[in-house]
């Protein structure tokens, strides 16, 4: 498949903003879509070191890779660098890699200024289906996940699936979670089409590969135009994602395999409270585990109890979860942490 010539455009409005996700578009084609001048580049060491050739003529930050340089510090000398390159108000910012870079670059661009262009190449495929899509843009603080942010969209992101051959298999199985929360929330139909495509899909199979990060970022523009800010309907992209997080600081997984088990965890709360059926639970299960996601926590619940408190989505001593009442249908709950934990035993 010829990644040009199959290239979709998928535009999300918010307000009067237009934001382009071009996926399948080749990244040879970058320069269309960048100003003539006044560009900089934010990237990490990997992703410099794999496709710098295609950003070498622009200025370059270069920040580290994983979630300890996800943070205010990182934006710090990112903010330092566009200062060094006299970056002013006509400057536009290219975040360049996968979710910690798009986060950094987006926040950095968003309140450098008071604002800057920006858009992202999107070099993963957890960034390519989520979270490069949507215009979030946070860091973490003490502890706290993306605790420091700003809602502002990317003038477009380019998805070239070519990217994703060299990613490897740990990161690559990963960015399926966010494609399965998004199934889970919004479209029966895309998760048994993946279900059915999962050997195609670990094959990096074009035409699987497209349908699935189409269908997924189809969802997740549909929500945003309808909630940007996350007062209501947004709050369902989190599917999965209080139990999955608190996973994720305690143990350093990576994002998509601590999503993949809050998921569950989220899915067993909804069976134990009488919402879904324990077939549909256990279908959620299996498309994990052939996907090569891990579905058990492998900490104990009261380390995940007290990770949870560190929350953004906590209100006093409630928080907003996202629980199934079938495949394909999601909805919020405010949940009292005594509640939760009277059931934790059983999600574990």
């Amino acid at each position: 498949m010829n990644c040009t010539e199959r290239m979709e455009k998928i535009t999300i409005q918010t307000g009067n903003h237009y934001s382009s996700v071009l996926l399948g578009e080749s990244i040879s084609n970058l320069p269309a879509y960048l100003p003539h001048d006044r560009v900089i580049i934010v990237t990490d060491e990997k992703v410099n070191s794999l496709y710098g050739k295609y950003i070498d003529h622009y200025p370059v930050v270069i920040i580290g890779t994983g979630e300890n340089a996800k943070n205010l510090e990182t934006v710090g000398r990112v903010l330092s660098k566009f200062l060094e390159y006299e970056a002013d108000r006509s400057t536009f910012i290219l975040g360049f890699g996968g979710g910690i870079v798009c986060d950094v670059s987006g926040f950095a661009a968003s309140v450098y200024m008071r604002g800057l262009h920006f858009g992202f190449v999107s070099s993963t495929l957890l960034s390519q289906v989520d979270a490069s899509v949507g215009g979030k843009n946070g860091v973490n603080l003490m502890g706290y996940k993306n605790m420091v942010g700003v809602f502002r969209q990317p003038e477009f992101v380019l998805c070239d699936y070519a990217l994703l051959r060299t990613l490897d298999r740990q990161e690559f199985v990963a960015g399926f979670a966010e494609i399965i929360k998004s199934a889970m929330i919004r479209d029966s139909a895309l998760f048994d089409y993946f279900s059915r495509s999962v050997k195609d899909a670990l094959q990096q199979d074009p035409e699987v590969i497209h349908h699935l990060v189409k269908g997924s970022v189809q969802i997740k523009a549909s929500v945003v135009q309808t909630d940007e800010r996350e007062r209501g309907e947004r709050r369902l992209l989190n599917f999965g994602h209080t139990f999955g997080h608190a996973i994720e600081k305690l143990t350093g997984m990576i994002h998509g395999e601590a999503i993949g088990i809050g998921m569950v965890m989220a899915a067993r709360l909804s069976v134990k409270l009488g919402y879904l059926s324990s077939l549909q639970m256990n279908a959620l299960v299996k498309v994990l585990r052939d996907t090569g996601l891990p579905t058990e926590a492998p900490v104990s619940e009261k380390e995940i109890l007290m990770a949870m408190h560190k929350d953004k989505k906590k209100e006093n001593d409630r928080i907003h979860f996202v629980l199934c009442d079938r495949i394909g249908s999601a909805f919020t709950k405010q949940l009292t942490f005594q509640e939760i934990e009277n059931d934790i035993h059983d999600l574990c």
